[in-house]
């Protein structure tokens, strides 16, 4: 009796050692496809951030903006150049400063 219990005891342990690299290896590949698809949801989310971004840059109020910036006027408008700002901001500020 006392050597059935050896026996089984002993086939368990061997069952378990068997068992234990396989185990292991599920358990790594589990959570490296968790890793992936959290990535993969990572970049999605990206790839539809870049697409609103490309799909607003190539509008025409974008690029109308960016040519103004540019300093391109439609035909008709005149462009006018305003030189000394930041001169006339802190002469501005320092009279708001003395009389506020």
């Amino acid at each position: 009796m006392r050597l059935n219990r050896w026996l089984a005891l002993g086939a368990l342990v061997l069952v378990a050692l068997l068992y234990a690299r396989p185990v292991r290896s599920y358990l790594a590949a589990r959570n490296e496809v968790a890793q992936r698809h959290a990535e993969v949801r990572a970049l999605a989310a990206e790839k539809r951030a870049l697409l609103e971004r490309l799909a607003f840059a190539t509008s025409t109020d974008a690029l109308a903006r960016e040519a103004r910036r540019l300093g391109y006027v439609r035909p008709g408008e005149h462009l006018y150049i305003v030189k000394g700002v930041p001169v006339w901001r802190q002469r501005h500020q320092a009279t708001i400063g003395r009389n506020g």
